[in-house]
């Protein structure tokens, strides 16, 4: 009875941290920000007009406050 009880709160512990896992957005060209294809590699829904959206100032390219304040606001999943 013990460890059947370990294996459940072991299993529910672990699901309840994948819960809380954040997406990881690679900057596959290491210049410190993401471009439209890196952000559609980590958020395959991503449209031009939400990444425009998320490109607060425009430059075509996702800043780590633009990336935080899209997660903040709902815009992009954690």
């Amino acid at each position: 009875m013990t460890r059947t009880l370990t294996a459940v709160l072991t299993v529910l512990s672990l699901a309840a941290g994948a819960a809380h896992a954040q997406t990881v957005v690679t900057d596959t060209d290491g210049n410190g920000t993401w471009s439209i294809e890196e952000m559609t590699a980590a958020y395959p829904d991503m449209t031009r007009e939400l990444f425009a959206q998320i490109d607060v100032n425009g430059d075509g390219q996702i800043d780590a406050d633009e990336l935080q304040a899209a997660r903040e606001q709902g815009l992009i999943a954690p």
